[in-house]
Parts: C-alpha cells; structure tokens; sequence
C-alpha cells in the first residue's frame, strides 16, 4: 500500500477517481461507502440491494449528499453517471452488466450472489472485490481463474482478518522467516450451539445493530472458520486439527502457545493457521521462527524474546473501512492484495446444532440448523463434508446428531443451483478432470 496515497491524489487531481460499483448495502456496505467520502481519488458511484429503497438509503446513511437516481438496466445506469448522478438499482446485474465502473465490490456475503456477481462482472471486463469470504471458500479458486481469462483481477478484501493475516505473511515470507502459525482473535464467547431465536443472542443483536443471524456466524464460530480458512486457501497453511484449536491466550503468550509441542506449544506441525480467545481481538497474528544463530541474537536485542518462536501482531483490522485501498490497488497497480491458490486447502463443512430429522431443511451460515468446522481439504473429500457453500436449502434425507458432521450423503441438495454447478466444475478442474477450454466453455454458459 506504500504511496497508494499519492496515486489516489493524482487520480483526483485528474478528474478521473477509481469507480465502484457496490452489490450489497448492508451494514459492512455502508462502512465502505462513508470511508469512501473522506478520501480522494475513489468513488462509489452505483448501490445495489434487493431492497432499492436500502440501496438508495445507503448514500444518505453515509452522508454522500450527491443526486442519486434509480436504474432499472445496466444502460441506465452508464448514462447516469455519465451526468455526474449517483446510481441505485434492485438488480445486481445492472451494477455487474454496465461499463461505467472499474471495481465490481461483492459485500453480500451469500454465496450463490457472489458467485454469480462475479462471474457477469468479470465477463463485463470489471476488476472484482470480493468481501465475500463465504463465496471465496466455496468457488474462490475458480472464480479467480476465470478473472484471469477474462483480462481482470480478483481480490479479497483488505481490512478484514484474513487479508490482515495476509499482509503479515507476505512480510515474514519475504523476509525468509518459517511461518508457523497464522491467526486471528476472536472477540464473541464461543457457543457451538447459538441461534438467532434465542433470547440472549437476539437481545444482543438488538444492542449492537446486527442481524440475529451476523451475530450468531461470529458467536457459534461460523465466521472464524470461514475467515482462516480463506487465509489458509491462500497461503498454502492448514489447520493443525479439525475447527482448529482456538485456546484461551493473550498477545504476550502467542508465541510460546503456538509452537511445537516439544517447544511448550500446543501444535503437531509448523505451518497452520489458528485462532485464539482472550485478549487478542482486533487483533491478527503471525508467530514464526528462524535457525539462524545470528537473527535468533539479533531478534533478541530487538526485544522479540529469546525464542524459538517470535510474535508479529497487527493489533487491528479495520473491517471494510480498508477495502477502497484494494479497489484503489486492482485499477491503478493491477495488482490483488489477496486471492486463493489454484486449489483449495482447506475446506469449512457444515456440522448440526441440534439433532436434525430426515425431511429438514438447512438454513443459513449463523442460522439454526448448522454450524462450522474446517478441516484440511483432502479430508473433506474422504468423509464426503458438506462444505457450507452448498448448506442452504438442503434436505435431510436421514436423521444427523447433534454436533455430528453433515455429509453429501446425508442431504439432498439443488443440484441446478448455480453454486453448485460451479462447485463441481471447480472439483472436476481440481482433479484435472476438465479441459481449460472446456472450463472456460462451462462457465460461459451459467
């Protein structure tokens, strides 16, 4: 991000800001959109919600006072922001079809939309921002591909945990360091078996000014496996055991707690990703460690401790008020800050919160009917783990117990749907069961 400030300047300078088109004005979309009226050189210039009168909502709510107009195509509103105008619109399409924008900004966190959203942006010849970690895990590899093919970008966003755990990676890798551990703090109290319908937990989404269901993907730890996941899927890291270990520590004890077991540590192998609970949130991690006699000396007298693990801590993340900066990187370096490998590492899998009967259909991420455990890919493949991509909507075809892992076998699922459509051309390309020729065919026709 060093001199990104002075490339934004110029671009402003120039009349010519980088133009965001935003697909979701939820809570995490606002924030995005007000940090965007108090910096230079980049806009957004076209809202998209389900809700219209939500998108039109989202300017006033983050005091963008310009006119604002509702677009019904895709030709619409390139004509309005032409005129200057700011664009809202209850169709995705119209934000991914039209050409009048640089960034296509996914912030809904379904990932069928995602999905969806950024395959028509790409086509439309649009870089793609992706705070849509839930998309990124199930289909992220191929979606990234498929940018490629189409002469654009692909990014996860930057200010939320894995893109923090990302940028300390990228320091300690270039820097020759072994990573041993990645990680992120984890502010809510872990509840395996939270729901929205609960009193306590609706009482405090109340409080806070969240949706029940947000809420509860953070507090049954939904989100945290999400969020490593997409860190390990992009680094090659894997968890060390299934749903990681997630132990009670502080930022002062990171280093001694993740390292070996034969070093005092609670890890099997070097190279996984965690998190922890305690006094650690907002913060992100990376403990890693050298066998060089003289950088172990040098780390000393630079107070990192004696070893053989060291800490580096990033004692923030500014969920969404930093994901302009990405926008801001795709269009003036064309460069992403952050996007998975060529083939899942990790896979998060769906696990029931309650003893689930044949005939019940699974709800959402942070509903009432699952919960969310990560284990390395390959395992997921082995036991047939329902990855969560694919959770909503699918019925039981027989009885799963409480906190007992949910498998393809166990459910029906809607196999037109286009997520899992391209879940399974993802697995195929995988597997080096598909052509890239014949991929780029497939993909075209959804």
């Amino acid at each position: 991000m060093i001199g990104l400030n002075e490339d934004l300047k110029q671009r402003h300078e120039q009349g010519r800001p980088v133009r965001i088109g935003l697909v979701g004005t939820g809570q995490m979309g606002i924030d995005v959109m007000a940090q965007t009226t108090r910096m230079k050189g980049v806009e957004i210039v076209v809202t998209a919600d389900l809700d219209a009168s939500r998108a039109k909502q989202a300017y006033t709510d983050a005091l963008d006072h310009s006119p604002t107009e509702k677009a019904d195509t895709p030709a619409r509103a390139d004509a309005l922001v032409a005129q200057g105008k700011k664009v809202y619109t209850d169709d995705f399409r119209v934000v991914t079809d039209m050409r009048n924008i640089d960034v296509m900004l996914e912030a809904t966190g379904v990932p069928e939309v995602g999905a969806v959203a950024a395959i028509c942006a790409a086509r439309a010849g649009h870089h793609l921002a992706m705070m849509n970690v839930e998309t990124d895990i199930t289909v992220g590899p191929l979606l990234r591909w498929y940018a490629e093919q189409k002469g654009v970008l692909y990014a996860l966003a930057a200010g939320d945990e894995p893109a923090a755990c990302k940028e300390l990676y990228d320091f300690a890798e270039s820097l020759g360091f072994t990573i041993v551990a990645a990680g992120k703090g984890k502010n809510n109290p872990l509840d395996r078996h939270a729901k929205p319908t609960d009193a306590k937990w609706a009482a405090e989404a109340v409080r806070r000014g969240l949706n029940p269901n947000m809420l509860v993907e953070f507090v049954d730890g939904s989100k945290t496996m999400i969020e490593m996941a997409a860190v390990s899927n992009a680094t090659g890291l894997v968890p060390d055991v299934r749903g990681m270990h997630g132990p009670q520590t502080t930022r002062d004890k990171l280093n001694k707690v993740f390292a070996l077991r034969k070093d005092g540590g609670i890890l099997n192998r070097v190279g996984v990703v965690d998190y922890g609970i305690g006094g650690i949130h907002p913060g992100v991690f990376l403990v890693v460690a050298t066998d060089h006699p003289r950088l172990r000396q040098a780390l000393v007298y630079r107070d990192m401790g004696d070893g053989p693990c060291y800490t580096l801590f990033r004692p923030f993340h500014l969920c969404s008020i930093e994901v302009p900066l990405t926008c801001a990187m795709l269009v003036l370096r064309n460069r992403s800050n952050m996007v998975p490998l060529d083939k899942l590492t990790s896979e998060v899998f769906a696990v029931a919160k309650q003893d689930l009967k044949a005939g019940d259909i699974l709800d959402a991420i942070g509903g009432s009917t699952f919960y969310s455990l990560i284990d390395r890919f390959e395992i997921a493949q082995q036991e047939r783990l329902l990855p969560i991509g694919l959770a909503k909507g699918a019925q039981l075809t027989r009885a799963v117990a409480q906190d007992k892992p949910i498998t393809y076998d166990d459910v029906r699922i809607n196999e037109s749907s286009i997520i899992f459509r391209l879940r399974a051309l993802q697995d195929r390309w995988m597997n080096a069961q598909i052509d890239a020729e014949q991929l780029l065919a497939e993909i075209d026709s959804i």
